[in-house]
């Protein structure tokens, strides 16, 4: 039980940092330690795509989840299996290199422009 519900917070956890790439130029903006791991993030995950790479928040779920006894009748929380349908979208490689790309063009954009 312990393992699931570790492997629960960790898809928990990759949902707020999917969020925060995809958001995290507006906070970014108006704090450079922010900004700083924002820009690293969405490097990694650029590396992540281009290599086809699986993220280690992945393998670490993947790992909780094979240490838990499948047995157990609990079988996972209503809001973390809706989580995981979004974390773990259903689309193409290419389609989602080409997302990529455009996040991080989009952040680059939102860094580089002048503040108002």
């Amino acid at each position: 039980m312990l393992y699931m519900v570790l492997a629960d917070i960790v898809v928990l956890i990759h949902f707020l940092w999917i969020l925060f790439l995809i958001f995290g130029a507006f906070w970014g903006r108006k704090s450079n330690t922010v900004k700083v791991v924002h820009v690293s993030g969405l490097v990694f995950a650029f590396v992540i795509e281009v290599f086809n790479w699986y993220c280690p928040l992945t393998h670490i779920e993947v790992w909780l989840r094979s240490r838990h006894d499948p047995s157990l009748t609990y079988a996972g929380s209503f809001i973390i299996h809706y989580l995981e349908k979004v974390i773990y979208i259903e689309l193409s490689r290419h389609l989602i290199a080409l997302l990529t790309i455009f996040l991080c063009g989009f952040n680059a954009w939102l860094y580089l422009r002048k503040k108002q």
